[in-house]
């Protein structure tokens, strides 16, 4: 297990803008800031700014790699149910469906935090960027593997991908990296199958329905009105421990917000904030049922319908951790399954101990 970072550095970050050669698209899905309790916000929205905020209240972006994805719930979450507010935050949580963008904004400056999976921060090391999970919201991928209805029959595990069509949200995504894994895991090579990038949502059901991909991994809700249609079946669910365990031999931290190590360090009274305010959502989370949870986000995240929703949320909620603590194992895990298929980790040095720290959630209150 590397040694938790407890101690102050003064890290050489690089240029930001770099990794950003192309400009961000759907950044424009500002998600407003300020926060409110789930009957305050408006049902389309995360919440308007509550009247009376703080007028000096520390602003901070955060991209999501998706907000209406039960995988990223704790953010628009958060807002909700006013835990950033106080704090004396005022948050504004952006939205870009594709996890590799959501990464690109926070290097390249235009936001201070992102929501997304802890992988991209080994990634990331080995291209000279210093970036770490302070925040670590899940255990698990919270993703699945699924197979359309009418390629069940070639499909039955990862190694009949050979020559198939996959969807995953984006190349260079997390769904890149755990598709390319499971392929490589049983047998095949990275160039036996051609990954195609689908998104999430309305437009990952279409390409399964149309025959686009034969197969694909994506998360609730999405997952939920795929099996309600009957449009695909569950091939791989690592949405609970057991079953990370099971596809990717460990317990595969995910979710998390992840920033910029010199913003870290040179802002730590808001990190803890953030990390406060994170911590008590993920409580909250583990002592209310999953209507409650859903009765809290805005209604038009639930696109299959209220049950479906709840659903969905009540299939997600095993891979979230209650504490925001890095799951024993998990950074170890991470590595050995982004080794198995990237050649340029493969060969790298990873310091997991500069991936992730500890301390900011460990100082929040009981």
């Amino acid at each position: 297990m590397p040694v938790k970072r407890t101690h102050l550095r003064v890290a050489a970050f690089a240029a930001a803008g770099v990794l950003a050669a192309t400009a961000l698209t759907a950044c424009a899905d500002d998600a407003s800031s300020g926060s409110g309790s789930g009957a305050d916000a408006g049902a389309g929205s995360t919440g308007g700014t509550a009247a009376g905020a703080a007028k000096d209240a520390t602003k901070v972006k955060i991209m999501v790699g998706g907000l209406d994805k039960v995988i990223y719930l704790p953010a628009v979450l958060t807002q909700r149910l006013g835990f950033f507010q106080a704090e004396g935050l005022d948050v504004t949580l952006m939205t870009e469906p594709a996890g590799v963008q959501a990464t690109t904004a926070l290097v390249s400056g235009d936001v201070q935090g992102a929501v997304g999976f802890y992988d991209h921060t080994l990634d990331l090391q080995t291209k000279g960027k210093h970036v770490e999970s302070v925040v670590q919201f899940s255990q698990a991928p919270g993703e699945v593997e699924v197979v359309s209805s009418k390629a069940a029959g070639d499909i039955t595990a990862a190694k009949d991908f050979k020559g198939k069509k996959l969807g995953v949200t984006g190349l260079g995504s997390s769904t890149d990296f755990l598709t390319k894994y499971l392929a490589v895991h049983n047998g095949l090579k990275v160039s036996d199958f051609t990954p195609v990038a689908v998104g999430a949502g309305q437009t990952f059901i279409a390409a399964l329905q149309q025959g686009s991909i034969q197969a694909g991994m994506t998360t609730d809700p999405t997952v939920a009105q795929i099996l309600d249609k009957g449009a695909g079946k569950v091939l791989y669910d690592m949405r609970t421990p057991e079953g990370s365990r099971q596809a990717l031999g460990g317990l595969y931290p995910s979710s998390s917000l992840y920033m910029n190590t010199d913003w870290v360090d040179s802002h730590q009274e808001t990190v803890q904030k953030l990390a406060n305010a994170f911590v008590k959502t993920l409580r909250w989370m583990s002592t209310h049922t999953p209507e409650e949870i859903a009765a809290k986000m805005p209604a038009d995240y639930a696109q299959g319908g209220a049950r479906l929703y709840a659903q969905s949320i009540k299939a997600t909620l095993p891979m979230f951790t209650t504490d925001g603590v890095m799951p024993q194992g998990g950074p170890e895990t991470v590595e050995s399954v982004l080794k198995a298929f990237n050649p340029n980790l493969r060969h790298a040095t990873v310091d997991l101990s500069q991936t992730y720290t500890t301390r900011f959630v460990e100082n929040v209150a009981p």
